[in-house]
């Protein structure tokens, strides 16, 4: 596996239809990406991200170059921790170690090329799945805010996971 940086006009076409309905837009992003995904509003959220928070986009590939997941990384200077935010994997590829590994070089890459101290992100309680890839890859929880996030009559508790060396 590799991570390069997001290409909009060669990745967008291939995770455009990895968020297929409104609970997992927002299980993926907080309701913070636009749904359904269109390019250009695509492309302004994450010119948007990169402004507030120097979120950067990265692709994971596989050997060959077929593109298997996503997600933004920043680093905060007052921390110096690095965030890693927007994960997702192409539902088709999932349960093959893919997130793992993804999550897995971002580690490293936010650590040895970026020089942050440790790594963190959030997940929400009702993804299970995700928050069972993170374990593996490393990561431990922090702290859990329950019922940090609404979503229809549901409310979903999220989880902050570091992982340091």
């Amino acid at each position: 596996m590799r991570l390069r940086p997001y290409i909009p006009s060669h990745d967008f076409d291939a995770i455009k239809n990895w968020v297929t309905d409104e609970r997992t837009n927002a299980m993926w992003s907080a309701n913070h990406a636009p749904y359904p995904l269109e390019k250009t509003a695509f492309d302004q959220f994450l010119a948007d991200m990169y402004e507030k928070h120097g979120d950067c986009p990265f692709v994971a590939t596989t050997d060959d170059g077929i593109v298997v997941g996503f997600l933004c990384c920043g680093v905060c200077s007052k921390t110096n921790e690095a965030m890693l935010a927007f994960v997702i994997i192409d539902p088709a590829q999932r349960g093959m170690g893919y997130g793992r590994e993804m999550i897995q070089l971002a580690s490293e890459y936010c650590i040895d090329i970026l020089k942050a101290d440790a790594v963190q992100l959030n997940v929400f309680s009702v993804n299970e799945r995700a928050r069972k890839c993170y374990e593996s890859a490393g990561f431990a929880e922090r702290i859990t805010t329950p019922e940090a996030f609404a979503f229809s009559d549901e409310k979903w508790g999220r989880t902050n996971m570091l992982f340091s060396r």
